[in-house]
């Protein structure tokens, strides 16, 4: 269903307890479910594997007055393995609290804009969840677009499965905000510790809008975490945006960040332009500080 308010919804879930997809995208304001609602109805549907639920705005909240606190005991979701939500993180919280999926292997969140991301049901549910622990070879893709950021940490190198995180924003510095607070932040950071290869994008339909006064250091501080990057990726569109930070790290300061990269791939530029000059102190940097970089076109 898409943007229909169906008052009878809970009613309905009780009785298809062999319901294998629920789809709700878009869901209205006058369509409001509780969390303690859903999670009550789809815990019958024990034959359930896709869970979509995405609201249109985010006047779609609990209220916070009449929360509840997380129940003692969850209803477990035995065959669910894709999960999506849009919406606010204060209902996503109160709903991950009351719901355990041990075979999930696919989670797509993504907020309405929010200035603080606090979320600590959310990182005990994917702590309760194996399957979405990474391999050994990871991965993580950064997109920024004209309509908001993610953060993709897929399972595998080539596929598609795992977590992704992000905010439906269109001012480019509360995406910077957001994925600094996702890149510090508690739960990912078992995932964000292990990754060796970083992409990071930027969509040209629609384009992000830029402010010019996006201090250098924020990107630094993003790109920090990472420690065990070995292969970094910057897109054509994207490399302008970063490389003036990169030629911050010299000296001392030439390993401090991305510590163990050793190659550096960035979308097609020109070979005397200002974007590999940036990156070309970057470059020159480590490699007098005994960690050289190979730099090469992507």
């Amino acid at each position: 269903m898409r943007r229909v308010p169906f008052s009878g919804l809970p009613k309905l879930l009780f009785s298809a307890t062999d319901l294998v997809h629920l789809e709700l995208h878009n869901i209205p304001h006058s369509g409001y479910i509780l969390p303690e609602t859903i999670a009550t109805c789809i815990s019958t549907s024990t034959s359930l594997k896709r869970l979509v639920l995405k609201y249109e705005s985010p006047r779609s909240r609990p209220v916070r007055q009449s929360r509840r606190p997380p129940p003692q005991s969850r209803s477990v979701l035995p065959t669910l393995t894709d999960f999506s939500f849009t919406g606010v993180s204060e209902y996503l919280e109160d709903l991950v609290a009351r719901i355990d999926a041990p075979l999930l292997s696919y989670m797509s969140i993504t907020f309405f804009h929010q200035l603080i991301l606090h979320t600590p049901q959310l990182a005990q549910f994917i702590s309760r969840t194996p399957t979405l622990k990474l391999n050994d070879q990871t991965i993580a893709r950064v997109r920024f677009s004209g309509l908001g950021v993610s953060c993709v940490l897929p399972r595998t190198r080539t596929g598609s499965k795992g977590l992704l995180l992000g905010m439906s924003c269109r001012q480019s510095d509360w995406q910077l905000s957001f994925l600094l607070q996702v890149c510090t932040s508690s739960f990912p950071q078992a995932f964000i510790q292990t990754v060796e290869h970083l992409y990071i994008l930027e969509d040209t339909h629609p384009r992000p809008r830029w402010q010019d006064d996006i201090e250098t250091s924020h990107w630094l501080e993003i790109l920090h975490p990472f420690r065990a990057v070995k292969n970094l990726y910057l897109s054509k569109e994207f490399a302008p945006r970063i490389a003036p930070s990169l030629q911050e790290l010299v000296g001392q300061r030439a390993t401090e960040t991305l510590p163990a990269l050793h190659s550096l791939f960035v979308g097609d530029t020109q070979p005397s332009g200002p974007v590999q000059g940036d990156i070309g102190k970057f470059v020159a940097a480590r490699q007098a500080s005994d960690h050289p970089i190979a730099i090469s076109s992507w």
